[in-house]
């Protein structure tokens, strides 16, 4: 099995400590990546995600909004042993240093890569599909975010009136349509009592203050506006690499499975996939039954 080495991605793009979060915001909607480092004085210090955005709209400090001290892996571990953590702590990139030097990162889509040049023949079927559920194409966004919070996904199909396969959205879709919203907020801190109308007066002025607030902000838009249309759908019967070529090519972290009259039956994700580099004997021995796949 191939080193992690071969497969990471070394020019990484980053963060620093004090930063910005509209800075990491507009990295993800440039690139579509779905996280970065975030460093302090060089060295690692956590992760920044998408997830991590959407789940706290308000919170502007990187250092807040980060997942501190992320698991790491060392570039001579081997891509097998990079997909046992990333499932076994259901993550989806690591930091690959050596020392305290970050060298760059390995991700479940470089896992895919590595996947689709191994020609497995073996098909998808029912160990590496999942059970799904779809939602109205005039669902609004700001409802989605929630679902996909709720639920744990973070890409669900898109269905029309008439129950068709019409589109996907994704958390990469939902970053690129958010935005900043700025408001003005007043707080009281004042103490005092109507007793004195002077007085009272008098002390609220004294003790009220206006502050800035920002958060990102999802459009009041239907999912239409935001999913994609040209939807990549792969048979039931499909091969294992056949389809990590799909998704590398495509740059997507999921393919909905069709039957033969094209009609959605489940969902395949990448970090699924992943697991035909991991023994069955090592997920069937108990070791990921705490994980959320």
């Amino acid at each position: 099995m191939k080193p992690v080495r071969d497969h990471m991605t070394g020019d990484v793009v980053c963060v620093e400590i004090p930063g910005n979060r509209d800075d990491v915001l507009r990295i993800l909607k440039r690139t579509g990546i779905s996280g970065v480092p975030v460093l302090k004085e060089g060295n690692l210090v956590g992760i920044i995600t998408r997830k991590d955005l959407l789940r706290k709209p308000d919170e502007t400090q990187l250092g807040l909004l980060m997942t501190p001290d992320p698991i790491t892996i060392h570039p001579d571990a081997t891509i097998r042993d990079a997909a046992i953590v990333m499932v076994k702590h259901n993550i989806r990139r690591l930091p690959v240093v050596e020392g305290s030097k970050l060298l760059g990162l390995i991700s479940i889509a470089d896992l895919i890569g590595a996947i689709a040049q191994m020609k497995i023949e073996e098909e998808i079927k029912s160990r590496f599909t999942s059970h799904t559920f779809a939602i109205w194409e005039e669902t609004p966004l700001p409802l989605i975010g929630r679902i996909m919070e709720i639920s744990g996904f973070d890409a669900i199909p898109i269905l029309n009136e008439e129950s068709q396969l019409t589109g996907i959205i994704s958390e990469r879709d939902l970053i690129r349509h958010a935005c900043i919203e700025d408001s003005v907020q007043v707080s009281d801190f004042s103490n005092g009592t109507d007793d004195d109308e002077w007085t009272w007066e008098s002390i609220r002025d004294l003790h009220s203050i206006s502050y800035g607030i920002s958060r990102i902000q999802l459009p009041d838009k239907p999912a239409k506006a935001a999913m994609i249309r040209d939807v990549v759908a792969m048979p039931v019967n499909s091969a294992i690499s056949e389809c990590a070529l799909k998704m590398r090519r495509g740059r997507i972290d999921q393919l909905p499975v069709i039957n033969g009259d094209k009609r959605l039956v489940s969902m395949l994700f990448d970090r699924n996939l992943i697991r035909v580099l991991i023994p069955e004997s090592t997920v069937s021995g108990g070791v990921f039954d705490t994980c959320r796949i």
